[in-house]
């Protein structure tokens, strides 16, 4: 059931799209007069280009012209009325053709033109998070880039995952302020080279819940990364089956940057404990696979450290 929905959801605008197509079709095979029912036809070449782009609105639009083709075939007499001059008639389903396929063009350039605004609007905002990131963080050194690596690492995550894009690049969005709500911390706590108090380790846990308030003052433009934010230090064991479970859900992108979280805290120099090797920090994370981080996570982590060259010196140490 869940694998039905979660394909209805992922290729909802087609099946949006298909349905409206299937929907007119219908309509015109029970009319006598149809001719005057083609001009339906635009819906779903709108609909198309409103939300698949130039290439499927182009493709709509000619598989109603073939649609309306095959209803000439099967009944001619619906199309050619007795006394009507025929020449006009085809004239006129050349010209609605012609501007279906225009209309279908046009439609699909300006949402490709709107995607493009869209996604210039995205790179210019991660590259802000991505400079304020590294000025929180660059009043200590043991942490610096921390963020922007663990972004890159969970969006590689993700895409191995075969994530969307739009949950990427909220994952990717939400690894980069993972750690905002240190800002309210003291920094004396966050660089404390020895163990930490109940009560330094109480502020240092409530860092996420800072976090995801801060995040929430940004309103929508970041609302999809508040629920991954306040979330990031929750772990597998507590997302198993249990009377709330539901309850106690984890977003996947928080469950993806904890591992991701890990991985990196593990490699990087502490100002009490040298940073890890890469294949020790690896052999832990598998070690939690089951337990602390999702099996699927850490198999698509262990793929990432393998295939991309930005982790080429991981992949080397691990195999």
């Amino acid at each position: 059931m869940d694998q039905i929905k979660g394909y209805f959801f992922k290729h909802f605008e087609k099946i949006l799209v298909l349905s409206i197509l299937l929907g007119i079709i219908l309509i015109n095979y029970f009319v006598s007069y149809k001719i005057g029912f083609l001009n339906f036809f635009y819906l779903p070449i709108i609909t198309a280009g409103y939300f698949l782009g130039k290439k499927m609105a182009v493709l709509t639009a000619f598989l109603c012209i073939l649609v309306v083709i095959v209803f000439i075939i099967i009944s001619p007499s619906s199309f050619f009325i007795a006394g009507m001059d025929k020449t006009s008639v085809i004239v006129s389903l050349t010209a609605w053709s012609s501007f279906l396929i225009l209309t279908s063009a046009a439609i699909g350039y300006l949402y490709e033109e709107k995607e493009k605004k869209i996604k210039d609007l995205k790179s210019a905002y991660v590259g802000i998070l991505e400079i304020l990131s590294k000025y929180l963080e660059s009043a200590d050194r043991y942490t610096q880039g921390h963020s922007v690596r663990v972004s890159h690492l969970s969006e590689d995550i993700a895409r191995v995952m075969g994530l969307p894009s739009y949950e990427r690049e909220n994952i990717k969005t939400a690894a980069l302020l993972h750690d905002i709500g240190k800002t309210e911390i003291s920094m004396d706590i966050v660089k404390k080279a020895a163990s930490l108090t109940s009560e330094e380790r109480e502020l240092m846990d409530a860092h996420a819940e800072k976090g995801a308030r801060i995040i929430s003052l940004v309103g929508g433009v970041l609302e999809e990364a508040v629920p991954i934010v306040l979330a990031h230090h929750k772990y597998y064991f507590e997302n198993k089956e249990t009377p709330d479970a539901e309850r106690k859900k984890i977003p996947l992108g928080a469950e993806i940057i904890a591992v991701a979280d890990a991985y990196d805290a593990m490699i990087t120099d502490r100002p009490y404990r040298a940073g890890m090797q890469s294949w020790k920090a690896y052999e832990e994370i598998e070690k939690g696979s089951g337990k602390q981080f999702r099996p699927d996570i850490v198999k698509a982590f262990k793929e990432v450290l393998m295939t991309s060259k930005r982790y080429s010196k991981e992949e080397k140490e691990i195999s």
